[in-house]
């Protein structure tokens, strides 16, 4: 991103209470788009949500104080993020600077266990595709890159032995919508496509370091370079498929363990390992 671009995406956090973290993703990040009018999406991590919210409420007073009051107060709308929602309270159509915008504010413990355990599964989610981190306090793009990790070995125990690097990268982004029933009806049904296609230098740069890793193990191979049809072929034997799963978080190697039964578990050999 350019830097004048996320200077000016980056001025927002001057008017609001500190955070602790900032993302902004979407359509803000596709290169080519130069649409002022589309929505900025930002993520907030902060210590305590309900505190920041108040102070929020203080600094704001005129946009936010209604919509506060309507939801029942800085207690509440935090009740519902944790214990209804995915632990992340939205607040859509503000506009600021002459720019509409949406932010989400979450707990950051809740972020980080996202981040490495898939708890929820939002925004790991999220954070698997291509962002733009305005702020960073305590380091969540190094450990995202274990959310990362888990992203690709996920994806490519879903794909056949041989693909694209676009499919890749598709099969990636699809992770955080596979049991979204919005899918079926609500949303455009080749939105991961387009979302691929219109970052796929994002993406790769993004999981590059990785694909080299496993290329270099040879989990992967490629038998061309450089473009969105570059052609892949991966290692399907029982040792990478070990090593694949055990990239993947506790939560769903557990779950994985209790699909298959607490006694029968597979290991690097072929034989019984537990996940």
């Amino acid at each position: 991103m350019e830097n004048d671009k996320k200077a000016e995406l980056a001025s927002f956090l001057k008017v609001i209470p500190p955070v602790e973290f900032c993302c902004v993703y979407g359509s803000s990040l596709h290169p080519n788009n130069k649409d002022k009018s589309a929505m900025v999406d930002y993520v907030l991590g902060v210590s305590d949500p309900q505190q920041w919210h108040s102070e929020n409420l203080k600094m704001n007073a005129d946009h936010y104080a209604l919509w506060l009051r309507l939801l029942g107060g800085a207690k509440l709308i935090t009740q519902v993020a944790d214990e209804i929602g995915v632990g992340v309270h939205f607040n859509p159509f503000v506009t600021w600077n002459d720019r509409l915008l949406k932010y989400g504010v979450v707990r950051m413990d809740d972020l980080i266990s996202d981040i490495l355990n898939w708890k929820r599964f939002y925004l790991s989610g999220r954070l698997q595709k291509p962002v733009q981190i305005l702020a960073d306090n305590l380091d969540i793009g190094n450990a995202n890159s274990v959310n990362l990790r888990s992203a690709l070995s996920a994806a490519l125990l879903l794909l056949p032995s041989k693909f694209t690097q676009e499919d890749l990268f598709a099969k990636v982004c699809s992770l955080s919508y596979m049991g979204d029933l919005r899918m079926l009806f609500a949303e455009d049904k080749n939105k991961v496509k387009k979302i691929v296609q219109g970052q796929f230098d994002l993406f790769k740069s993004m999981y590059n370091p990785l694909i080299q890793e496993y290329e270099a193990k040879e989990f992967l191979r490629f038998s061309s370079y450089g473009n969105h049809q570059a052609n892949v072929s991966q290692d399907c034997g029982v040792s990478v498929t070990f090593s694949l799963v055990s990239s993947l978080p506790p939560t769903i190697k557990s779950e994985m363990g209790m699909k298959l039964g607490e006694n029968k578990t597979v290991n690097e050999s072929g034989m019984n390992f537990s996940l």
